[in-house]
């Protein structure tokens, strides 16, 4: 998280009031609106499909909005405003990088795009090279770099002209884990110096990385805070059930395989009404349940069962879920 100081008066870096737009039938955006001040990281968090794409795509100018506004540093990011334009850096989920030219090539390469002068790209250089880790592969071609290393370099690239507001689409999609912790340690660095990042990912674990996260869900914002408040404003409830001990869910005298206890108990949790979702954990049956009376009527089904059932903290993706199920029952 973004342990950069922002003043509660300070005008915000970027701004969304509102937007919509459609494909045809479909509505990408309704009525999305968020703000992202300097020095914080925003994460814009849901599946694919949910308009992370089109949000950040209408907020770097790339596409009009059909409504609502869209404002960088207060003014719309469709001016071809010089200035504007130095001060957005846009990642999109596939960055374009030049296969055939090495990672020097490719930085120097964009540092004529942004009319870097030599001092500037010596200086910038140095840097990128540095917190990227990029260093000792310099000369290495851009289509021989890991999916970790790619990520990078198309990072550093985006960086060269010192933008204030980054918007990066999906950064750490089809990243190992390890460099899906460095990209993320980066993004530390640089909110620590001020800078203004919006980050859109699927991964709910991310969610908890960020200072304030929008869960987003076809096309509509659902749930706007910091992740530890909208945790303990979670309204349902997760148990664990898992084998009560040897033998288990087995009838006496048999002796039962633990994939077999499982599924006896992720059966009697799927049939319960109350459940919204069911996953294994390890030796364990996890069971999202609206809240209510129901919790503890599955609570003593399982019992029944031979199951020790014991509460669990919820996750990220459990509020997700959550409120997208209150979102349906709405509907």
């Amino acid at each position: 998280m973004s342990t950069a100081a922002t003043s509660a008066g300070e005008a915000p870096v970027l701004r969304a009031e509102r937007l919509a737009k459609r494909f045809g039938a479909t509505q990408a955006l309704a009525a999305l609106s968020f703000e992202l001040r300097a020095g914080e990281i925003y994460g814009l968090v849901g599946p694919d499909g949910a308009g992370k794409t089109t949000a950040l795509r209408i907020l770097a100018g790339m596409i009009a909005a059909d409504a609502g506004v869209a404002e960088v540093l207060g003014r719309s990011p469709l001016t071809a405003e010089a200035s504007l334009r130095s001060a957005l850096g846009y990642m999109p989920q596939q960055y374009s990088l030049y296969g055939d030219l090495s990672v020097e090539e490719n930085l120097r390469f964009f540092a004529r795009m942004f009319c870097l002068s030599r001092g500037e790209y010596r200086e910038r250089r140095a840097r990128l090279l540095r917190i990227t880790r990029l260093e000792p592969f310099t000369a290495r071609r851009a289509d021989a770099l890991s999916g970790g290393m790619y990520k990078k370099l198309a990072l550093a690239c985006v960086l060269l002209p010192r933008p204030r507001l980054l918007l990066m689409d999906e950064p750490t999609n089809g990243v190992d884990p390890v460099s899906r912790r460095e990209l993320w340690a980066l993004l530390f660095e640089l909110a620590a110096e001020g800078m203004a990042i919006l980050v859109s990912t699927p991964y709910m674990d991310e969610a908890a990385r960020c200072a304030r996260v929008g869960l987003i869900h076809g096309g509509r914002l659902l749930l706007e805070g910091e992740p530890a408040r909208l945790l303990e404003g979670f309204q349902g409830a997760v148990l664990e059930a898992s084998r009560a001990g040897p033998g288990g869910l087995a009838a006496a005298g048999e002796t039962a395989a633990p994939e077999r206890d499982r599924g006896a108990l992720e059966a009697i949790a799927e049939r319960h009404p109350a459940t919204i979702a069911t996953s294994v954990a390890g030796a364990a049956v996890r069971a999202l349940l609206r809240p209510g009376a129901g919790v503890a009527e599955l609570r003593a089904s399982l019992e029944a069962a031979g199951a020790r059932v014991e509460l669990a903290a919820p996750s990220f993706e459990d509020l997700y879920l959550s409120v997208t199920d209150g979102e349906a029952a709405r509907a």
